[in-house]
């Protein structure tokens, strides 16, 4: 069944439960009540979970994991789980160790949102190895949301980050390769591709999520994807549930992905037909799309996760206290 037919049974679903509730004199709970909560688990059935992109979000999951089980909050869980994939130099899409862009400068964007629906992100920003933290300052002590390049990287160090040099000896003579021709066209989840986006539930049934990335190599300098978007990288609803984006962030950009793929799951879609629904529209929308990847993540306050991508390739890690495990998710192209 696609992910539009499961939406029109949703909404039949939610229908019939709104004129059974008016025939009982109970029609004033079903317009309070979104379609999520009459569908979904109760909130006691929720346990502490974690999920993230791509095979370098196991390390991440595990370093997540140990705050959960202290019955620590989301949010820290998150922010200290990706910043495991920040500082690792062999993950060339995030943080220390990433690709540069044409110009041989690698500039850090990043974006983490909580439970209460505070958000706060960081873009093009140089020399600071944990973004994530940056835009956790922004979200935490200033009264925006949004801060790039010279702004954000003075709010770091006056909160006692350092400045460090990112380009590792391995990007530096891989953007020189590069040079050589300074072709650029994206590759199809090459480096197991770009960001590290990250969802978890603690044990007090709340959510946050976060995402980093060093973006698209060789890019434009001063280039911004999706990552440190509020909405289309990330989106927390903590009545609803959360997703988060990888792949091309212009892709992801033009339709706002991750905010589609909650509101298709407080409209009563699973986490799984929520985020086939979201690939549905880039293909109708986006007709490059053959030449392009993009992958959704989402769990639902129930704990039930899903994905779906354009392309194979995909994959993304769930720890849950049992196991730490890496799925490959389901795509458009076949």
């Amino acid at each position: 069944m696609s992910a539009l037919k499961q939406y029109i049974m949703n909404s039949r679903r939610k229908f019939i439960l709104k004129s059974f509730l008016g025939a009982t004199g109970l029609s004033a709970l079903a317009g309070k009540l979104p379609l999520f909560a009459q569908i979904r688990k109760p909130l006691s059935a929720i346990k502490p979970i974690v999920i993230s992109t791509w095979n370098h979000g196991l390390a991440a999951n595990e370093a997540a994991w140990q705050v959960l089980n202290a019955k620590g909050r989301a949010l820290d869980a998150v922010e200290t789980g990706v910043k495991v994939t920040e500082a690792d130099p062999k993950v060339t899409t995030v943080g220390y160790g990433g690709y540069p862009d044409r110009e041989g400068k690698v500039t850090l964007d990043a974006c983490i949102m909580d439970e209460e629906g505070n958000c706060g992100s960081v873009a093009f920003l140089q020399n600071i190895k944990h973004p994530i933290s940056v835009a956790r300052l922004v979200m935490e002590k200033t009264p925006h949301v949004f801060m790039v390049g010279e702004g954000a990287q003075r709010l770091a160090l006056a909160h006692g980050f350092k400045k460090e040099n990112l380009l590792t000896p391995q990007a530096a003579k891989a953007w020189k390769e590069w040079l050589k021709t300074s072709k650029y066209k994206p590759v199809i989840n090459a480096e197991n591709h770009d960001t590290i986006s990250m969802l978890a539930i603690d044990a007090q049934g709340n959510m946050s999520g976060a995402c980093t990335t060093s973006g698209a190599a060789w890019k434009m300098h001063g280039r911004i994807g999706d990552s440190p978007i509020i909405g289309a990288a990330l989106f927390v609803d903590n009545e609803v549930g959360g997703a988060c984006a990888t792949g091309l962030g212009e892709a992801v950009i033009k339709m706002v992905g991750s905010h589609l793929v909650v509101e298709l799951m407080r409209q009563g879609l699973s986490p799984q037909d929520a985020c086939r629904a979201a690939v549905e529209r880039i293909v109708k929308k986006q007709k490059n799309y053959k030449e392009l990847q993009v992958g959704f993540l989402a769990m639902n306050k129930a704990g039930e996760t899903g994905a779906y991508s354009v392309q194979p390739g995909f994959n993304y890690a769930v720890h849950n206290g049992q196991e730490n495990k890496l799925i490959d998710a389901q795509s458009m192209v076949k």
